[in-house]
């Protein structure tokens, strides 16, 4: 088609040249009248035009082509612009829209901005404008750096900067209905079947997102309250905090008051308060959940927490305190020395956080920063207990048990003035050495922890074991057939003696035969564990004795008197005590009917008495306690706590292994 017009444009340019042939010709003759030859210079004319629209026709035809290919590729990019422009389904997200500004936070590299030039245009007006030649020369310095594409990029960058610092950070709320456009666009997308519809659906059903969504309303609604101010706080600055409190299970956190303010004392290990990170030792509580709490005391503020659970948001004031960087302290393992019932204990902060124990019990002291009340777990209820429990501190024990041993009482005579009622010591016989002075005055101590490590026997070097009991208890009987049973296992250390061998006695064997000068001075060097005097000679057990058995390989086995002790865990033996406790009295009689002994009640109960007074005194000292009701079950259960020494780490003394 294109083809054709060219061609009848053409034809009609040749009609039109040939009507004008005989007027320029007439013109060509009276221009030259003197010309002889008019019509050779009419034929050079006429070649000469036709060459000329040969030349425009080859040029038209050649335009024509690109005229074809700027019509395909104009076809093209219309099919792209209308598919580009096809309409889209969905719903305006009223959230986001924005006045209409200029693009903020995009940077034009490729043009300079107009800042820069209209700095550049006054810097070239004021150039042209000075006479100096150093001043222009200066001024077209400053503009060739701000014609430098590093440096307008480094100024398109810093106004990016300028203009996100001057907004409004962050932004005024739209809505406090996230949640609720959340469930009715889920309510339009059930029963979609559409890719892009089912995308949305799993995205909005999404836990993170819906959690986020939950905090936005949650501060936009506060935003948006016309009601809610600060003013009655003050107007200091405030904190929202949002936990979860189960049912029947505390927060984690003991509160007190200071004046008329709600202060939160103390943050519990293993509770929400403090997996949450949130709670801080020292923020004033103004409300929970809405209710004020300020002006409240501690016992109002518990029935509040005590009805309450699920979502719990606390509005506090920070603590002004400058709280170190939180590390993982170091946990102190320690064993009780005495028993604790919390609810027993009137100066408890929380009677629900108490956590009780025995005698005996190991404690893990994860937090120390209350030095009177430690915050600790029971060894064996790690796992089961999340929250950690309050035990009193090692001071503050020491103080009060102080205070009940030195009892305080009006005195009848003279009114308004204390009396106290003291111990009275008996005399006792001035010696050389007495192991029981010690003993007595590390028993008259108060009793609260001993701080406590994990340690595994050397298979080369056992621990001796330490036979503990009264008389009638059976625990020499119980020594005496260990040896007997296992010879290559068990062994005595071989005692001192100052009294003269016997014609079968060996020095090493039956006894050590020393001089008495040189027992006496061994004595007063505290080598014995334990002495004593028998028709006048003297005998003794010594540490060294009881090192060369363990030395050998061999389990030392001692039979000792409760004022040993002392001694002997002092030295670096590491010993591993057993007390042997009777039975009641009636099956005690009959276990010494047996053997032929026949004991009195009141000697029964002698000996009940003497275990329980060992128990109450050296029980600190035990490591394992077996009543032998029946001797061959105390001999069996004697053989698993030996075995167990091989095969599981024990709690010793921190001190034993420095």
């Amino acid at each position: 088609m294109i083809a054709a017009h060219m061609n009848g444009y053409v034809e009609s340019f040749e009609l039109i040249d040939s009507s004008e042939k005989s007027r320029q010709v007439k013109d060509m003759a009276v221009e030259c009248p003197g010309d002889p030859e008019p019509q050779s210079r009419y034929s050079n004319k006429m070649e000469r035009i036709q060459n000329y629209q040969e030349e425009l026709r080859k040029k038209r035809e050649e335009e024509g082509r690109y005229r074809n290919l700027n019509t395909n590729l104009n076809a093209s990019s219309q099919k792209l612009n209308k598919l580009s422009q096809s309409p889209k389904m969905g719903v305006d997200n009223l959230t986001f829209e924005r006045p209409e500004t200029p693009r903020q936070g995009i940077l034009d590299l490729e043009a300079p901005p107009t800042e820069l030039n209209d700095l550049l245009q006054s810097l070239q007006r004021v150039r042209y404008s000075l006479g100096d030649a150093e001043s222009q020369a200066d001024v077209q310095v400053v503009m060739e750096l701000l014609q430098q594409r590093e440096f307008q990029q480094a100024f398109s960058m810093h106004s990016t900067v300028a203009l996100g610092v001057r907004a409004v950070n962050p932004p005024y709320p739209i809505t406090p209905r996230a949640q609720h456009l959340c469930h009715e666009v889920q309510n339009v997308l059930q029963f979609t079947k559409q890719k892009e519809g089912i995308e949305l659906k799993a995205l909005l059903t999404n836990p993170h997102l819906q959690a986020l969504m939950e905090a936005h309303d949650c501060v936009a609604e506060r935003e948006l309250e016309p009601e809610f101010s600060l003013a009655q706080y003050g107007g200091e600055t405030v904190k929202l905090v949002r936990l979860e409190k189960a049912r029947d299970i505390p927060l984690g956190a003991t509160v007190r008051n200071e004046h008329d303010c709600v202060m939160v004392s103390r943050v519990v290990k293993g509770g929400a308060a403090d997996r949450s990170g949130l709670l801080i030792e020292g923020d004033e509580i103004l409300e929970i959940n809405g209710i004020p709490v300020r002006g409240k005391n501690i016992n109002e503020v518990h029935d509040i927490l005590s009805d309450m659970h699920g979502p719990l948001t606390f509005l506090l004031i920070p603590s002004s305190r400058h709280k170190a960087p939180a590390h993982r302290q170091t946990v102190m393992h320690v064993r009780a020395n005495f028993s604790y019932d919390p609810a027993d204990d009137p100066y408890l902060p929380c009677r629900e956080l108490g956590l009780a124990f025995q005698k005996g019990d190991i404690l893990h002291v994860l937090s120390q920063d209350d030095p009177n009340w430690w915050q600790a777990y029971k060894d064996g209820d790690d796992d089961n207990q999340r929250l950690a429990g309050l035990i009193p501190g090692k001071s503050f024990q020491q103080q009060r048990e102080t205070l009940k041993k030195t009892t305080t009482e009006r005195n009848p005579d003279n009114p308004g003035k204390l009396w106290y009622t003291k111990k009275i010591k008996k005399p006792r016989k001035k010696s050389f050495y007495n192991p029981s002075r010690n003993v007595e005055s590390y028993t008259e101590d108060v009793l609260t922890y001993e701080e406590m490590t994990l340690y595994h026997q050397a298979g080369n070097r056992k621990r001796p074991i330490a036979l503990i009991g009264p008389a009638h208890s059976g625990h020499d009987d119980l020594r005496q057939r260990l040896l007997s049973v296992e010879p290559g296992r068990f062994a005595g250390a071989v005692p001192h003696t100052t009294r003269s061998p016997r014609a079968h006695e060996l020095n090493g064997r039956e006894y050590h035969f020393v001089s008495r000068s040189n027992f006496e001075a061994d004595v007063a060097a505290g080598k014995f564990i334990e002495y004593g005097e028998y028709e006048r000679n003297l005998y003794g057990t010594s540490v060294d004795s009881v090192r060369q058995v363990a030395n050998a390989g061999r389990i030392c086995l001692l039979s000792l008197h409760t004022r040993s002790l002392c001694v002997l865990r002092s030295s670096n033996l590491k010993p591993y005590v057993i007390f042997i406790a009777p039975p009641p009295p009636d099956q005690l009689r009959t276990l010494l009917s047996k053997e032929g002994k026949n004991l009195q009640s009141e000697d029964l109960k002698e000996v009940t008495q003497k275990a329980r007074e060992m128990e109450q005194n050296y029980g600190h000292l035990f490591d394992a306690v077996v009543v032998n009701s029946d001797e061959d079950m105390a001999f069996f259960q004697l053989l698993r706590l030996i075995e167990k020494l091989d095969t599981q780490p024990q709690w010793v003394p921190s001190s034993w292994l420095c």
